[in-house]
């Protein structure tokens, strides 16, 4: 994933997923899908249509800017059982 536009991190996903868009203005830790084929962690807002698929809890702005640092990083995403 790389920083995009100074308020998310986007990656690829390799594949396109169904998506139900809407208009959406993000806040930090928004967890979107985007054109069915990209993962987007939100840092900062943004608004467009967008489906929401989740969020990150209790974590401030600036501990998720820390967190996602500067530049591309690698995300796996997991479910528990």
């Amino acid at each position: 994933m790389s920083d995009y536009g100074n308020f998310e991190k986007v990656g690829s996903l390799g594949k396109t997923l169904p998506r139900n868009d809407e208009s959406i203005i993000t806040k930090p830790g928004d967890l979107i899908l985007y054109q069915g084929n990209s993962f987007v962690i939100y840092y900062d807002t943004n608004s467009w249509n967008f489906t929401r698929l989740g969020k990150i809890e209790n974590i401030s702005q600036g501990e998720l800017k820390k967190i996602l640092g500067v530049g591309s990083i690698t995300v796996t995403l997991s479910l528990e059982k």
